[in-house]
């Protein structure tokens, strides 16, 4: 199991924000897995530990964008696509989660109580660029969770190794274009 970031930075309404992803990458088969559109576990059939999907992955999105609770269930969906784009479906027997907050509209605590107050809402049309750099930033910060994992001996089943994702060779692999 390893967690990694990423992140993208954007220009929405005239006003810079930031969107980060933090995931914990711990699913999918070795044959799925895809990276910018090669079938790199096609090319890695060494060290396969099961037959079936038994991992699970998490995503935590945070943002400064000003959004609403229906923006932000959304944004958290668009988790799904950014995995997705290793090849995984979401196994039978992953246990995916995905969240999504922001720290936009800070109301101090003494103020929790106090009168009603206004807030900045971002219109619902402006949200494909979100989408996009949550998507993006997901998908990368996935890969990165894999090359910065180390192989290890497995639990259950016990003795076996789970090998990590060898940077050089992901590099060849991509480099061949999947042939």
């Amino acid at each position: 199991m390893n967690a990694n970031t990423a992140s993208r930075t954007l220009s929405i309404g005239g006003a810079d924000h930031t969107l980060g992803v933090l995931v914990q990458a711990n699913h999918g088969l070795r044959e799925w897995f895809t990276v910018l559109g090669v079938p790199i576990g096609k090319h890695w059939p060494e060290g396969r530990l099961f037959d079936t999907e038994r991992g699970s992955i998490i995503v935590v999105i945070a943002c400064d964008l000003p959004m609403l609770p229906h923006q932000l269930e959304r944004l958290a969906q668009r988790a799904s696509i950014g995995i997705g784009r290793h090849g995984t479906p979401g196994g039978n027997n992953s246990g995916d989660l995905f969240l999504a907050f922001s720290t936009a509209n800070a109301v101090p605590l003494a103020e929790l109580t106090s009168a009603p107050r206004r807030m900045k809402v971002l219109p619902d049309d402006w949200f494909d660029p979100i989408y996009l750099a949550a998507v993006q930033a997901i998908d990368e910060a996935v890969v990165n969770a894999m090359l910065a994992a180390e192989s290890m001996t497995t639990l259950k089943p016990a003795g076996l190794t789970c090998q990590s994702l060898e940077a050089q060779r992901l590099v060849a692999l991509l480099g061949t274009g999947g042939a």
